[in-house]
């Protein structure tokens, strides 16, 4: 099941429901501009309602430099502690490959309201090669899970430290 927590950002919701058809997952959403906590607290519900294994709630359009967005980020990670306690958490930040060195500031930023515990390097089907991680791996010690290399359902890849080496180099 997927949640569609990014209520703010025009079209969020709509780019969600279409992966998640395209999935063939269902999907939690609420009308632009809800709180996004509430539409985390509903997915989680629902989830357990109907014996979900996976819930993904999706926060994406969040700019590090924006506080009130960032206090929102906090309130969905107490959501979802006080709601799932015992579950098994992943906090991924998608970072695109072509981003450069602002990608080591909005991971100090978002490592501060929702502890990483993993990155997704999206973009890397052009010349962006995302060489940032590099630094940011090394600094925070936060590793890059998975790698988005296009736009399509299977483009998403298990990251390989020994392929993206050889792409860099």
């Amino acid at each position: 099941m997927v949640a569609a927590a990014d209520t703010f950002r025009a079209a969020a919701v709509e780019q969600l429901e279409i992966w998640a058809k395209r999935a063939g997952c269902d999907i939690i959403k609420a009308k632009e501009g809800t709180d996004p906590a509430s539409v985390v607290f509903e997915a989680i519900r629902k989830a357990k309602e109907n014996n979900i294994d996976v819930l993904i709630c999706d926060t994406a359009g969040r700019l590090h430099n924006k506080k009130y967005l960032m206090d929102e980020l906090e309130k969905i990670q107490r959501v979802i502690g006080k709601e799932l306690p015992e579950a098994d958490k992943e906090a991924l930040l998608v970072i695109d490959a072509t981003t450069g060195q602002n990608a080591i500031e909005q991971v100090k930023a978002f490592n501060e309201v929702s502890k990483i515990t993993g990155l997704v390097l999206t973009k890397l089907d052009g010349t962006a090669k995302g060489g940032v991680v590099i630094g940011i791996v090394h600094e925070n010690k936060i590793p890059v899970k998975f790698i988005g290399v296009g736009e399509g359902v299977d483009d998403m890849e298990v990251f390989s430290s020994h392929d993206f080496s050889n792409a860099i180099i």
